[in-house]
């Protein structure tokens, strides 16, 4: 304990010793961290708006006037317990009729023609939706599988929309997976040269200490001696990266959350908010691991000399 006390100290002390560079060490670890929780909240915009789309997205299996309801109900209890489907929505035949007239209230001739038949022409009709795009295919091969059969379904369905649908439901998902690769593709790329930044900035403030290393080296001090200091400023460098990343944060999302809300579709502050603890937990980790590899790294060095 005296030992690690001694090492924390050392880095305290080297932190304010090195003054101008030990702040511009914190500038490029708070530009790493910004960037980092930059690509949080792109990647939380990204996965709403495609969470948007998903939701957009569905099957719907129109039945034949008259159909049994007790047979429509029996497949979608059957549809219900499929783990590819997220919801089942029944629209009966007079709630189709409804909708109908509701969303041609303007269109005379259609509603006059609609009266004249008397009859009601539409059939009841079930609204799949998926918990994955892709999964659509097998919701539409059980649909003609022996289990519709059994159901007695597949002498009431008059046509599901999948194979209308599918073009676009497999153009979607394939631009799904695409922005998921690039967005992973960014981030990774970013982060990788803000750590090749923030190791040689870091390297820059051990390269005033090397005179310092090679004396302790020669009195006889060990390497975890001699790198502890150097790892405990790479911390300090972290955790005050991470608190003033946290506080520029605030601001920057709070504009967002006035003027880009309608053109994001989420709150970024609210988002920030509600997740602050997560967000914290990464930014936190993220800046310590790097000032402490980075230390690590940089005082090697010259332990090897």
């Amino acid at each position: 304990m005296t030992g690690l006390k001694r090492i924390i100290k050392a880095g305290a002390v080297n932190f304010k010793r090195n003054g101008i560079v030990s702040w511009a060490a914190v500038l490029v670890v708070t530009i790493t961290l910004s960037v980092i929780a930059s690509l949080i909240f792109l990647q939380a915009v990204l996965h709403y708006s495609l969470d948007q789309i998903k939701d957009k997205v569905d099957v719907t299996i129109y039945f034949t006037t008259g159909a049994s309801e007790d047979k429509i109900l029996a497949l979608k209890s059957s549809l219900e317990n499929l783990p590819e489907v997220a919801s089942v929505t029944y629209t009966s035949d007079a709630e189709a009729l409804k909708l109908f007239r509701d969303r041609h209230s303007d269109d005379y001739p259609t509603i006059q023609a609609l009266d004249e038949i008397k009859d009601n022409p539409l059939g009841a009709y079930l609204n799949v939706k998926a918990k994955e795009v892709s999964q659509y295919e097998s919701i539409a091969n059980f649909l003609k599988s022996d289990n519709a059969l059994v159901l007695g379904s597949a002498s009431i369905i008059d046509k599901v929309n999948y194979h209308q649908n599918k073009l676009v439901i497999e153009r979607l998902n394939s631009i799904i997976s695409g922005a998921q690769k690039l967005g992973f593709l960014v981030t990774l790329i970013l982060v990788l040269i803000s750590i090749v930044i923030t190791f040689n900035t870091i390297r820059l403030t051990i390269f005033f200490s090397r005179e310092e290393i090679g004396v302790m080296r020669l009195v006889g001090a060990s390497k975890m001696r001699v790198r502890g200091p150097f790892m405990i400023e790479g911390a300090i460098y972290g955790i005050i990266a991470t608190l003033v990343t946290l506080v520029i944060f605030v601001p920057l999302t709070v504009w967002f959350s006035r003027n880009m809300t309608d053109f994001l579709g989420i709150n970024l502050y609210d988002y920030y908010i509600s997740n602050f603890f997560q967000i914290f937990a990464i930014i936190l980790l993220s800046g310590v691991l790097l000032g402490v590899v980075s230390s690590s790294l940089a005082v090697r060095k010259y332990l090897n000399k």
